[in-house]
């Protein structure tokens, strides 16, 4: 029933807490901060006769308070549930405490208080109330009734009894309660007369009803009966009337437990079509082997080349008019044209960059780079040109150009090696497994992706184990399944390494399935293990909160996010929140930018998410195929950003 119970000083240091579910905290600080510190909300004072209370996001918060030596005893449960007992169990709590600790706590040469036996009495506490407060609900049930119910007993011996040795754990989002609201009794509201009782007016002459009355009756006889009587009223015209999903805590239930909505089992594979012929695939249209032996991705620089030609011949077949002059006839074309005026050897000032600077943010907007990162690179430039002073023999749209691409280069470069086939061999010195996860929004392809990465590792001749962690969306295992069916017929053809995935169908827990899926993989002897996630909405708090769970876990050696090329501006948010949502010391290890075969030359997402975290990008998604995954080239980027 009590979900936390903290005891901290006014200076917020947290003495002693217990916890029984998942509460964060988030929760604790927006009370200290509303209510002691900004004093935004004004509580009642304890002279009333209960403790004061505040509410935050589902929970209920009631608190007591030690002055003299500065003390907050505060105590945390949902609001959906009535506890009659926690102002007494913070009196009691706060009296055992302050008898307990209360000279230490004066003595002001003390720094550190002792507080490891105070548990055995909160429990004992916690063990008495809760034990009174169920052997006497039935003797005091019409009391604690609120004054809005009935008389009747029966919601009240529906409610089951829970031992407090036995309190099930919540987590701080429930989706079962947060997606289902509660249904009211029928008894929940005094009901109101039926059609019936109620009075109506006098007809008027001969039995004739005015317009205005003939309204008024034939809203009386369609108007839907009130709260008490509206199960005894059925609705006319309506053979059947649609039944209420049941949602659990693993997503929709179904009445029917004969209804098999789950393929992935294994009795249901035998009817299963068989894998399509599937075509060889040339490693050189892809990559290339070193002299040690390892299969290593070729970047984008044939596939930018080539669309940079495809763009220059668009813009020199256009019209005069069109095309303007300078680079591709745009905004990059009018920053040159507005220094045509200016001869070299000319010292730039900040009247002479404002133009063109605006100009270059422009042209960066263009190309898909969120606002702020093009900010960001403006400033950059313009620090870099102030006080220049241009050479005889340089044009003033070369000296922007050349700064310009020196800004994309710092921010695009990653600090740290990005070489993986070097970080699974250091991991596997270590006699342990690989773990990569992918992480990201729904639909940006993270299942297609990891595929491509088994396929990279499996040229390498590793052994992947694929664990299929998405257990909530419709097909996710059955998807996987075919990716590992395809590279397994893949893999056999070339002689490379070895795929097998690891599944236990939908409703499970993810992070469990990943922390069984790495160890099975250290039981089997694979080496690597590619992790594939549900996809979530990065502004759902329920939904990213999971994640910390599954990082501590899997524990995974790598986590990388996919973003798409084409998301614009929204990317920055998608990066920053899913770099925050794995806990603390632990974020993001790079990225997959998916789908950049869809956007030419427009790839400002890679901009924007490196700027807006300082996370490299690791992959490039060019396509459908296997085939199709390229690694960064900083140089090309540019290249693309400044055509």
């Amino acid at each position: 029933m009590l979900d936390t119970f903290e005891i901290l000083t006014t200076s917020g240091v947290v003495l002693w807490s217990r916890r029984y579910a998942s509460v964060g905290p988030h929760i604790i600080n927006s009370l200290i901060r509303d209510v002691f510190i900004e004093e935004r909300v004004q509580p009642q004072t304890e002279d009333s006769g209960s403790k004061p209370t505040y509410r935050k996001e589902g929970y209920t918060l009631k608190w007591t308070t030690v002055k003299d030596l500065g003390l907050i005893f505060v105590a945390v449960y949902q609001s959906l549930v009535h506890m009659t007992w926690v102002d007494k169990l913070l009196d009691n709590i706060r009296a055992l405490f302050v008898g307990l600790y209360g000279e230490q706590l004066e003595n002001k040469k003390s720094s550190v208080v002792n507080c490891n036996k105070f548990a055995p009495y909160f429990e004992r506490q916690i063990q008495e109330l809760e034990g009174q407060s169920d052997g006497g609900s039935s003797a005091t049930g019409a009391k604690l009734t609120p004054p809005s119910s009935t008389d009747n007993e029966s919601a009240d011996e529906s409610v089951p009894k829970i031992n407090p040795l036995q309190r099930q754990q919540k987590p701080l989002y429930d989706t079962s309660a947060d997606s289902t609201p509660v249904p009211t009794p029928d008894t929940s509201r005094p009901t109101t007369p039926a059609q019936s009782h109620l009075l109506t007016g006098k007809a008027g002459p001969g039995a004739k009803l005015s317009r205005r009355g003939k309204k008024k009756a034939a809203a009386l006889n369609s108007a839907p009966v009130s709260s008490g009587d509206e199960a005894s009223v059925k609705r006319k015209g309506k053979a059947s009337t649609k039944k209420n999903r049941v949602w659990g805590d693993f997503g929709a239930e179904e009445e029917d437990p004969s209804m098999v909505l789950d393929y992935s089992q294994s009795d249901l594979r035998d009817d299963a079509p068989e894998a399509e012929a599937l075509e060889a695939i040339d490693p050189e249209s892809w990559g290339s082997r070193t002299g040690k032996g390892q299969f290593v991705l070729k970047d984008l620089d044939l596939e930018m080349d080539q669309i940079i030609a495809e763009q220059n011949a668009k813009s020199q077949s256009g019209t005069p008019a069109a095309s303007g002059g300078g680079l591709v006839g745009s905004s990059l074309g009018a920053i040159g044209g507005l220094f045509r005026n200016v001869v070299g050897g000319k010292t730039l000032t900040d009247e002479d960059l404002a133009k063109p600077l605006k100009g270059m943010e422009e042209h960066l907007l263009k190309k898909n780079v969120a606002r702020e990162a093009a900010v960001r690179l403006c400033e950059s430039v313009k620090r870099d040109l102030v006080g220049l002073k241009t050479s005889s023999f340089t044009t003033v749209e070369s000296t922007i150009r050349t700064s310009m691409e020196k800004a994309l280069t710092k921010i695009l470069t990653p600090t740290s090696s990005l070489d993986l086939l070097r970080e699974i061999t250091t991991v596997n010195t270590s006699n342990r497994p690989y773990v990569l996860s992918i992480v990201g929004v729904n639909g940006v392809g993270k299942s297609t992706n990891l595929s491509k990465i088994a396929f990279f590792l499996l040229q390498n001749h590793h052994r992947v184990l694929i664990a299929a962690a998405d257990t909530f969306r419709s097909g996710a295992v059955e998807q996987l399944r075919v990716h590992v069916r395809n590279l397994q017929e893949l893999s056999k053809r070339e002689g490379a390494g070895h795929v097998d995935l690891f599944e236990k169908g939908y409703g499970k827990d993810a992070a469990n399935i990943a922390a069984d899926a790495v160890a099975h993989a250290a039981k089997e002897g694979f080496n690597v293990v590619l992790i594939d996630t549900a996809g979530r909405r990065h502004n759902d708090q329920r939904l990213m909160s999971s994640l910390e769970k599954f990082a501590k876990l899997a524990k995974p050696d790598k986590i990388l996010m996919v973003g798409e090329a084409l998301v614009g501006s929204d990317s920055v948010a998608q990066a920053r929140n899913f770099n925050q949502s794995f806990g603390p010391g632990r974020g993001l290890d790079g990225f997959v930018i998916s789908k950049c075969d869809t956007v030419g030359d427009m790839v400002g997402t890679l901009v924007s998410m490196v700027h807006a975290t300082g996370i490299p990008v690791v992959f490039l998604g060019v396509g459908q195929h296997y085939a199709d995954l390229r690694g960064l080239n900083v140089g090309s980027v540019c290249r693309l950003l400044m055509s």
